[in-house]
């Protein structure tokens, strides 16, 4: 939230294509100095004060996927054009929102994936975004778990950034995203944060990053920390 108090500091990692959670609509952004046109920013939400943004910059530009299905909460799909042109399906997953349990539904993601499956076999994609999810919270049988996410991922050739380029294991990460509840280093810490991409691609990365605790939660920007993937 916030975005506006935070967009300094955005603008300081010089992205192409930023996903962006709990981001209020391009109407509130505008009252508060930041201009956006349908072309560098999507967004969709119930909220207009907390919703999914993406936004583009340095000639890139985004189209949204039609048909969209606004039912999954908050995956919003885009076509992104310019230099180095792809799709991407930026999320802020509603894991156990609405009568929704991890153990006996798939989650908005997990079904948006199955609903945009032709869209992310059209052209290289990307998935990214807040996952709210972690294999250290799966149990056998649920539905919701998020080893389900990683392997339906893998099976059309994505894979997380993070882990292919650290040689870390799904729910063994040593480098947290979000620093829950407390804001401290030894706080409560979880990885929830991901950027999936093609497995070549992400084998080929120029570099891949993560946030510090410092310059986000320490400065008190967020308590989530960015994930920057330059490929």
């Amino acid at each position: 939230m916030a975005l506006p108090r935070k967009w300094d500091a955005l603008m300081a990692l010089r992205p192409d294509v930023a996903v962006i959670s709990e981001c209020a609509n391009p109407e509130i952004l505008a009252m508060k100095g930041i201009e956006t046109t349908p072309e560098n920013c999507l967004w969709m939400g119930k909220s207009e004060h907390k919703g999914l943004g993406l936004f583009s910059f340095n000639g890139y530009r985004l189209r949204r996927f039609e048909p969209f299905v606004p039912y999954f909460r908050f995956c919003l799909p885009a076509i992104v054009e310019g230099p180095k042109p792809f799709h991407l399906l930026g999320a802020w997953a509603q894991n156990a929102n609405e009568g929704n349990t991890r153990k006996n539904q798939l989650g908005h993601l997990s079904r948006a994936m199955s609903r945009y499956a032709g869209f992310l076999g059209a052209a290289p994609s990307f998935i990214a975004g807040d996952l709210n999810n972690n294999t250290f919270w799966d149990k056998p049988g649920w539905r919701m778990n998020h080893n389900t996410m990683v392997s339906k991922a893998q099976k059309i050739g994505l894979v997380s950034a993070y882990h292919a380029m650290n040689d870390e294991a799904h729910g063994g990460e040593t480098q947290p995203t979000h620093y829950w509840r407390d804001r401290t280093k030894d706080g409560p810490t979880y990885h929830i944060d991901y950027i999936f991409g093609p497995q070549d691609v992400v084998n080929n990365a120029k570099s891949f990053d993560v946030g510090t605790f410092e310059d986000w939660v320490g400065n008190k920007l967020s308590d989530h920390v960015p994930l920057v993937l330059e490929i």
